[in-house]
């Protein structure tokens, strides 16, 4: 971008003190006139007093709200058209914004650095991510590369609009990806290497997580076209109910109260889809 004046980079941060002292002087020398924030997510340790220090913009938190929670109160009170959210760890270097912002000019609304495998934390995490990417791009219709890296450039009018939606969880890089493309928001793909993580543990724990992670399958769903979960699922309740009857009628000649339960599961979920589906278009209306 030629005016890095109406450039907002936000690092949401929690325990990043260790990071945030090689990342913050590397980005203002990179992004002079660049608006720098650091969202305190109620960290314990110094992570306000280093990013004070290198003069960027502090927002601390008394106690932790939450990584998306964190965006949302960035992107609030980012001044910049152009909003960066970058990790705080180290994992993410300056010298790869551009290559975000680049594809910025060329039309696109969101830009997202997409991990390769050695980004990934473990082999789980690179496992689940494949999989999500993979039902994503089927709900889309769209090659999706990386659809939970919170590395990303947007344009701020855009992005402001979604800002209800936005978790105040982890996922907040799923809901946004999804609701760009709902809304037919052009959405690129960058490939970036990723550092290896400077200070503390993952803040994501596989196990303890396990049950959200699964959620965002259905916030997937959920966020851009229900339909395509729910019609599935009605399916093939239909063909077991339908089985079902064939198999007792042939036996025993008779019509039970399991073939009578799949079809009516049948139903209840393909009308619990259609007013999914309902709901979610008039999410997305302009107010």
């Amino acid at each position: 971008m030629g005016n890095h004046a109406a450039l907002s980079i936000i690092l949401p941060a929690k325990n990043e003190a260790e990071g945030l002292r090689g990342t913050l002087p590397a980005l203002r020398l990179a992004y002079p006139d660049a608006e720098i924030i650091v969202v305190d997510d109620g960290s314990t340790d110094d992570t306000a007093a280093v990013a004070e220090q290198v003069g960027v913009r502090v927002l601390s938190s008394p106690y932790s709200m939450g990584n998306g929670a964190a965006i949302k109160r960035g992107a609030r009170a980012a001044g910049g058209s152009i909003l960066v959210f970058m990790d705080a760890d180290g994992q993410h270097g300056p010298e790869h914004v551009g290559a975000l912002l680049a594809k910025l000019d060329e039309g696109y609304d969101m830009a997202v650095g997409a991990r390769d495998r050695s980004g990934q934390a473990n082999l789980q995490r690179g496992l689940a991510n494949a999989f999500y990417n993979r039902l994503a791009s089927w709900m889309t219709g769209h090659r999706i590369a990386d659809l939970t890296s919170g590395f990303r450039a947007v344009r701020a009018d855009k992005f402001k609009e979604f800002l209800h939606l936005l978790p105040n969880g982890f996922s907040y890089p799923t809901t946004s990806t999804m609701a760009f493309f709902r809304s037919a928001y052009p959405v690129a793909y960058v490939p970036i290497p990723v550092a290896k993580r400077v200070g503390t543990g993952s803040h994501i724990h596989p196990l303890k997580d396990g049950l959200r992670f699964l959620l965002i399958i259905f916030k997937i769903a959920s966020l851009y076209s229900p339909l395509k979960l729910f019609v599935p699922a009605a399916a093939a309740f239909f063909i077991a109910g339908i089985g079902w009857y064939a198999w007792t009628f042939h036996e025993a000649g008779r019509f039970t109260n399991m073939s009578m339960l799949l079809l009516s599961a049948a139903v209840i979920v393909f009308l619990i889809g259609l007013v999914s589906e309902q709901i979610t278009n008039l999410t997305y209306l302009k107010q």
